[in-house]
């Protein structure tokens, strides 16, 4: 293992440190909103002390990112492979336009998670949120598993506009009541079995990383958001 201090560098220097280490394991301490941590990376392990700055795990293509802490925003910006787990919150547009990969943080994510996120290549890209998630969660989602827990909350864990222009993939919520007013191009249900069954290894997944009881997080109700079938993505930009 390396340890790297990233102290009085700025996001070049870091970013270069980090590629020339000679170790697959990497622990970087100090971390003070430096940008592009780890764009394009592949095939590491790296462990991030403090608070990495916007765009952490962008292009990513394999490996497993440690975030001992709280993250910024475009966390996994286009990522196509790896692990990013974040022991905190995560900021607005986590996941934008993922096609691979998982996410995980166990607190809170701001605006539009999951923003364009897309199948690619037999690649499905999955997203699980501890805490809740703000608004214009899955805007546009073509694709993948974005799952809330709603950990700690009393209400709806997701804010307004839910899964605005969605055509693709499932949003799956944890929710005391079910999620109001979501847009047209979504229709909503109690989780099935199925559901349940699908999500379960990523619970598993992501307890195992926090340290938490599998069996709690699967207490409780669960809805499932798809597209709507009829009232395709198409037509919010045709004239009736």
């Amino acid at each position: 293992m390396i340890t790297i201090s990233a102290k009085n560098l700025n996001h070049k220097a870091l970013g270069e440190k980090i590629k020339a280490a000679a170790s697959d394991d990497i622990t970087v301490h100090d971390c003070a909103g430096q940008r592009f941590i780890a764009g394009g990376l592949r095939c590491k392990t790296l462990t991030l002390r403090g608070t990495p700055g916007n765009a952490l795990g962008a292009y990513f293509d394999g490996g497993v990112i440690y975030v001992g802490g709280n993250a910024q925003d475009a966390v996994g910006d286009t990522m196509n492979d790896g692990k990013i787990v974040i022991d905190g919150n995560a900021g607005d547009a986590l996941g934008y336009a993922m096609r691979g990969g998982g996410i995980f943080v166990r607190g809170n994510s701001g605006y539009r998670t999951g923003i364009h996120m897309k199948e690619y290549e037999g690649k499905k890209p999955s997203i699980v949120i501890g805490g809740r998630a703000g608004s214009f969660l899955g805007e546009y989602l073509a694709g993948g598993l974005i799952v809330v827990l709603g950990m700690g909350c009393s209400d709806v864990p997701v804010g307004n506009f839910t899964g605005t222009g969605m055509h693709g993939g499932r949003i799956i919520i944890r929710s005391p009541k079910p999620p109001a007013n979501l847009p047209a191009q979504v229709t909503m249900q109690a989780a099935e079995p199925g559901d349940i069954d699908e999500i379960t290894p990523l619970l598993s997944e992501f307890a195992g990383y926090f340290g938490l009881d599998l069996s709690q997080l699967l207490r409780g109700e669960y809805y499932a958001l798809k597209p709507n079938t009829q009232n395709p993505y198409e037509q919010l930009y045709t004239a009736n």
